[in-house]
């Protein structure tokens, strides 16, 4: 069974396209400057290697072209679209509504929408990359996988705010969690890794990139995450602020004469390490080499950064009492091993010691603990696209068999 996968932002849309069998990644790529002027990048299995400039007005022209490359005579890896069994859309936020993946229908699309206040700059451009498959594949089945699904285990204690109850009942403001997708793959993982059963262990996964997020995994479930209403809560991020006392936006306010809308975009596009370092990256490896140049600003931005992640872990593995696994993966947390060390080292009341060469190392999964560890330190890639076919794979299969 051949599965797309489709992970569509506001400009960008990417794509994988998996044989299900075997997990292989037959082609994959992304569609950039939507509605912009257009870059396709294509690669697949078979040794082709593209990137192009093609117009492309919006998503359904991105669509277009994606599946016209994929049936293509000399860059093509299938031969017609029937080929193509089910779409796998990564969705960003179900609200309490999905605790799983669905057959997308009519109904789900408008619970979706129902959920755009609640992530105003993810669920509707997913909704765009699927209204554009639904109009060129009308009859093929399609899997919503929702980031927020794996964390709905949490229970009110952990996701309930400290405001009147009323708000929860009337608007549901509550933390729903994201990154699920990912925190599930490296949490499930870890375990195999281990040769453990997910089902008996503790983790913690630091999902560490421009955007980052901690979740506690007990036995399977998830028990806490970091981010909340909507992604700006927890960790201070890449341009995003994490948790901040509201009574400081209202002093804010009132100082610099702004209005709400303007104090989001202070919080989610100018804050994080980008407002700390004084706007000189959000990028953390530009802030590494700014730091070996006793750039201070830059400096203080990964210490920042590296406290907080620390302080979330330390928290979740008293929210479990204890902690087997504490697991590493994203961009920053895939490939700085500086900033693995330096918050390790707070660690050290968990029995945590960390092998310096074997942290140091590139592998699609590493324990980088030594042997007189008392929990186990690992870096592992996260795969949310392989996740997303898992998930999709799941739902098709019987349904496709009960067809045919």
């Amino acid at each position: 069974m051949n599965i797309l996968v489709i992970n569509s932002g506001s400009s960008s849309l990417k794509f994988q396209l998996f044989d299900s069998q075997s997990e292989e990644v037959l082609a994959k790529g992304v569609c950039e400057r939507i509605g912009i002027d257009g870059i396709f990048n294509y690669k697949t299995n078979t040794g082709i290697n593209m990137r192009e400039s093609i117009p492309m007005e919006n998503h359904t022209q991105a669509v277009h072209t994606l599946l016209n490359t994929l049936i293509d005579s000399e860059r093509g890896i299938i031969k017609e679209f029937r080929e193509i069994d089910v779409i796998g859309h990564r969705l960003v936020h179900g609200g309490e509504k999905f605790t799983g993946s669905v057959v997308i229908t009519d109904d789900v699309i408008q619970a979706m929408t129902e959920c755009n206040d609640l992530a105003p700059l993810h669920n509707p451009a997913n909704l765009v990359g699927v209204d554009a498959c639904r109009k060129l594949m009308p009859d093929t089945l399609m899997v919503g996988v929702f980031d927020t699904a794996f964390n709905q285990t949490m229970e009110p204690k952990a996701f309930l705010y400290g405001l009147p109850y009323r708000y929860y009942e009337k608007y549901k403001i509550r933390r729903y969690g994201f990154h699920g997708i990912s925190h599930k793959y490296v949490s499930q993982r870890a375990a195999e890794f281990m040769k453990q059963d997910p089902r008996r262990v503790k983790t913690i996964v630091c999902h560490l990139g421009n955007g980052a997020s901690i979740s506690a995994v007990k036995y399977g479930k998830v028990i806490d995450n970091s981010m909340g209403f909507t992604p700006l809560e927890g960790l201070v991020m890449g341009t995003r602020c994490g948790d901040v006392d509201p009574g400081a936006l209202e002093f804010l306010a009132k100082k610099e004469n702004l209005d709400f809308q303007q104090i989001m975009q202070i919080l989610n596009q100018e804050s994080g390490v980008l407002g700390i370092s004084k706007n000189y990256s959000s990028d953390f490896r530009e802030l590494k080499d700014a730091e070996i140049k006793y750039n201070e600003k830059a400096a203080l931005a990964r210490e920042i950064f590296a406290y907080k992640v620390a302080k979330y872990v330390g928290s979740y593995a008293a929210a479990m009492n204890g902690v087997d696994n504490i697991v590493f993966t994203a961009g920053v947390g895939e490939n700085d091993s500086d900033i693995r060390q330096e918050i390790c080292d707070y660690l050290g009341f968990l029995g945590i010691t960390i092998d310096e060469v074997k942290n140091r190392e590139q592998k699609e999964a590493v324990k980088i603990s030594d042997g007189t560890s008392k929990v186990n330190v690992l870096v592992i890639k996260t795969n949310e696209e392989l996740e997303i076919a898992r998930e999709a794979a799941a739902i098709a299969e019987p349904l496709l068999k009960s067809q045919s």
